[in-house]
C-alpha cells in the first residue's frame, strides 16, 4: 500500500509541470499577464477546493477555528502564489526545465533541513551522509542540466 503514495507523489510532480505550462499560456493568453493569469489559475484553484470542502463537509466547523489559528499558519497561501506567479513570470525566461529543476533542488534543500530539525511540526528525521551524498547527486545533475549543452560546446570546439 505505500508504494501508491510514491506514485501519487511522482503524479503530483507530473501535475507541477503541466500547471506550470498552463499557467504561462494563460498568462500569453492574457496579453503576457502573469500577474492576473495567477489570479484566474488561483481563483480556479481555490473554487474547486471549496467546491470539495463543501461536498466533503465539516467546512464550517474549520471556519469557526480558523480565527483561533496563529496568522502565519496562513503563509502556505502566500507562499504559493508568490511560487506560481514566479513560475509564470520565469518560465518563459529561463525555460521550464531550469525553472523546475532549480525549484525541485530547491524543494529538496529546505524539506532535507525541515526532516532533520524537525521544524514546523514536522517529524524529525535526522539527515544521514548517504541522503546528502544523493543530494550532491542532484545538484551535479542539476548543473549539468543547466550548463552541460554550454560547456560541452565551449570544451568541443
Amino acid at each position: 500500500m505505500g508504494m501508491i503514495y510514491y506514485v501519487i507523489a511522482f503524479a503530483a510532480g507530473l501535475g507541477i509541470t503541466l500547471q506550470t505550462t498552463l499557467n504561462s499560456q494563460l498568462a500569453k493568453g492574457l496579453g503576457g499577464d502573469p500577474v492576473t493569469a495567477a489570479l484566474f489559475s488561483f481563483t480556479a484553484g481555490a473554487f474547486s477546493l471549496g467546491v470539495y470542502a463543501l461536498l466533503r463537509g465539516g467546512l464550517m466547523t474549520s471556519l469557526v477555528a480558523l480565527p483561533s489559528q496563529p496568522l502565519w499558519s496562513l503563509a502556505g497561501g502566500l507562499i504559493g502564489a508568490c511560487a506560481l506567479f514566479s513560475y509564470v513570470v520565469l518560465a518563459p525566461k529561463i525555460g521550464f526545465s531550469a525553472l523546475l529543476g532549480l525549484a525541485i533542488v530547491g524543494q529538496l534543500l529546505s524539506s532535507l533541513m525541515i526532516d532533520h530539525l524537525g521544524l514546523l511540526g514536522a517529524v524529525r528525521r535526522p539527515v544521514s551522509l548517504l541522503r546528502l551524498g544523493g543530494m550532491v547527486v542532484m545538484l551535479i545533475g542539476l548543473a549539468v542540466m543547466l550548463f552541460g549543452d554550454r560547456l560541452s560546446a565551449r570544451f568541443l570546439q
